[in-house]
């Protein structure tokens, strides 16, 4: 389901399912979405049967591991991939040897990223034109397993 993208093909389905749900659904610039840091990130696919419905990536800000670009297409939200998607994403990042980790949320995803261990840390700010939080998560993530079941 959740993996991380290790050749071409994988990087153009993550790349497809964020172009579909940020520059199509939310109207973000192809030139902001698509960005210098790309070459260097760690790029998180989810697919079922082929068909690629979830991306992320996951970039190196200091000693924090910065979770971005989290999307999952719309006709496979509402079922808990988003969730899934995120604990996977800490656990690679956890993986490389990260212990702290942040990202910017679009403001409406707050309590989303709650669930997870993120806390709001300062002011509401703009990115891409779209109110953003950056979060933090405060307690250690541990030695989590992860399971795709």
């Amino acid at each position: 389901m959740f993996k991380v993208a290790t050749n071409q093909e994988d990087l153009v389905k993550s790349f497809v399912v964020r172009g579909i749900v940020f520059v199509e659904e939310q109207g973000i610039s192809y030139r902001i979405e698509h960005d210098e840091h790309d070459v260097l990130a760690t790029h998180i696919l989810g697919e079922m049967d082929g068909e690629p419905f979830a991306a992320g990536r996951i970039r190196a800000v200091g000693e924090y591991a910065k979770l971005e670009r989290i999307a999952v297409r719309k006709s496979y939200r509402g079922k808990g991939l988003g969730h899934k998607l995120t604990e996977y994403m800490l656990f690679v990042a956890q993986e490389q040897g990260f212990k702290k980790f942040k990202l910017h949320a679009q403001s409406y995803l707050k309590d989303f990223y709650q669930k997870h261990g993120f806390e709001v840390v300062g002011d509401m700010f703009k990115e891409a034109g779209i109110d953003h939080y950056l979060m933090i998560l405060k307690c250690p993530y541990g030695t989590k397993e992860y399971s795709q079941g």
